[in-house]
C-alpha cells in the first residue's frame, strides 16, 4: 500500500502487481493477466478459479505476456539465467481472481537497477505486444493522457543497487477535492467487449466502496464513468472515475 502527497496531488494505492524488484542482483517481475469476478460463497469461488485457470483466451494472453516479461528480463540478466519460478497461479484479492506468473533474472555485472527498470518499463501488462507498436496504438487512439496509471510507484535505493516497484493500478488520484480511479482490460483479438467492460468494473470496485464508505455511504459512491477508445492490438482498453 502506499500514499503519496506530490505538489498538492495525492496517490492512494494499494497494487497487486509487481513491476520489477531488483534484490541481491536478482531480478523478478510478476506478470498478472487473467481476471474473474470473487464468487459469494466459497464453491463459487471455487468455479470461478477453475474457470479463469482452464480458460482458453486467458491463457493464451498470460503466456503471451509471460514471454514478453522474460524477454524484458532477458535483455539485462545474466544469459541462461532467466526462468519462469511461477506459471499461471490464481490469486485472490478482495474483489477479483488474477492468473499470475513470476520470472527472475540474475543482472548482469555491469548493469544497475535502473537498467533493469529502462528494460522493463512499462509492464507489458499495460501496453501490450509488441511493445513499442502497442504503445504508439495506444498513443493514436486514447483520448487522454492515463496520468500516474500504469506508471511505477516504489523506492530506488541509493546507488541504485536494490528497487522495487508496483505498477500504479487500483490507485485513487485526489485532486481538487476530486477522487480517480483508473481501471483496463486487455483487449485482443476475441475479447468479448461486454465481459472485459465487467472486468473493469470489477477491479474499480474495491477503491470505489473505500471512497464510498470514507463518505459514509454504504454502497459505491456514485461515479462518472468514461469508455476509452477500445484497441484490438493494444493492452489497456477502459477507464472508471
Amino acid at each position: 500500500m502506499y500514499h503519496l502527497i506530490l505538489d498538492g496531488v495525492e496517490l492512494v494505492g494499494s497494487s497487486p502487481e509487481l513491476l520489477v524488484r531488483v534484490e541481491r542482483r536478482r531480478v523478478t517481475v510478476r506478470p498478472i493477466a487473467g481476471t474473474r469476478p470473487r464468487g459469494h460463497t466459497a464453491d463459487e469461488d471455487a468455479r470461478m478459479a477453475a474457470e479463469l485457470a482452464a480458460d482458453e483466451k486467458e491463457r493464451a494472453e498470460h503466456v503471451m505476456l509471460v514471454d514478453l516479461g522474460r524477454n524484458d528480463v532477458g535483455r539485462i540478466a545474466r544469459y541462461g539465467s532467466v526462468k519462469v519460478t511461477d506459471l499461471m497461479t490464481v490469486e485472490r484479492y478482495s474483489h477479483v481472481l488474477h492468473l499470475v506468473s513470476q520470472v527472475e533474472g540474475e543482472l548482469r555485472d555491469c548493469l544497475s537497477a535502473m537498467d533493469t527498470f529502462r528494460a522493463t518499463f512499462p509492464a507489458g501488462t499495460m501496453s501490450g505486444a509488441p511493445k513499442v507498436r502497442a504503445m504508439e496504438i495506444i498513443d493514436e487512439l486514447e483520448p487522454e493522457r492515463r496520468g500516474p496509471y500504469s506508471g511505477a510507484v516504489g523506492y530506488i535505493s541509493a546507488g541504485a543497487t536494490r528497487m522495487d516497484l508496483a505498477i500504479t493500478i487500483r490507485t485513487c488520484v485526489i485532486a481538487g477535492g476530486v477522487a480517480s480511479v483508473q481501471a483496463g482490460a486487455g483487449i485482443v483479438y476475441d475479447s468479448v467487449p461486454d465481459r472485459e467492460w465487467e472486468e473493469t468494473e470489477n477491479k474499480a470496485r474495491a477503491l470505489l466502496t473505500a471512497i464510498g464508505r470514507v463518505r459514509g455511504e454504504r454502497a459505491e459512491p456514485n461515479v462518472r464513468v468514461e469508455a476509452v477508445e477500445r484497441n484490438d492490438d493494444a493492452k489497456d482498453g477502459a477507464a472508471t472515475r
